[in-house]
């Protein structure tokens, strides 16, 4: 087995990957971008199919709402939209990062006791959005730590 060869070869793999990286966007853009496309795909998603999203209001939560689960999925897509368009074209990033931070994080907590009171329902969606949140609140973090520009 020709080692020295290998040695070489992954070498350069790391040097190309290197060189990749240093041309790659800044990780927050990415994370920044990343999130606002999320949230706006997702709202765009809402707006033409809420009546898949309103599944996942269980039916004691249902009488809770002040409007339908398919009314209440097509307010939220108007938002996300709204706020995921704001994150990607990183205006009003600390407010719509933080509205996609707190929501997320209600998601989650919403899903948790739906998981654990209907039997492990939505535990796949509940684990996806755990990490959503947590890139929500990164980019948050983040926006706030950068100098206050205009919008």
């Amino acid at each position: 087995m020709d080692f020295d060869g290998l040695s070489a070869r992954a070498a350069s793999a790391a040097d190309w990957s290197a060189s990749v990286a240093a041309r790659a966007p800044e990780p927050m853009t990415v994370a920044r971008v990343g999130l606002g496309a999320m949230v706006f795909a997702a709202g765009v998603h809402k707006l033409l199919d809420p009546l898949s999203w309103s599944a996942y209001v269980v039916p004691w939560l249902a009488p809770l709402l002040v409007v339908s689960p398919v009314t209440f999925m097509l307010a939220n897509g108007v938002l996300e939209v709204g706020f995921g368009a704001a994150i990607v074209a990183d205006r009003y990033t600390a407010l719509a990062s933080a509205v996609a931070a707190v929501s997320l994080s209600a998601t989650c907590l919403y899903l948790a006791v739906v998981f654990v009171a209907e039997g492990g329902l939505f535990g796949d969606v509940l684990a996806r959005d755990i990490g959503l949140a947590g890139l929500a609140w990164a980019v948050l973090v983040e926006s706030l730590r950068r100098p206050t520009r205009t919008p």
